[in-house]
């Protein structure tokens, strides 16, 4: 990728790296254990993301 990026592809990057995080622990507590996974994971070995020239 290039050293240097867009506004808008940088926010893009910024809120990717937001949603690939684990759910959160009071979510785990407060559905008594129903959710306890973040759907949207996303590992960059197996899944790439769709970045398109901004």
């Amino acid at each position: 990728m290039s050293r240097n990026k867009s506004a808008a592809r940088k926010r893009k990057l910024v809120k990717a790296i937001r949603q690939n995080r684990r759910m959160p622990l009071f979510v785990v507590a407060k559905t008594k254990r129903r959710v306890t996974q973040n759907r949207m994971r996303r590992d960059w070995r197996h899944e790439k993301m769709d970045l398109k020239e901004d």
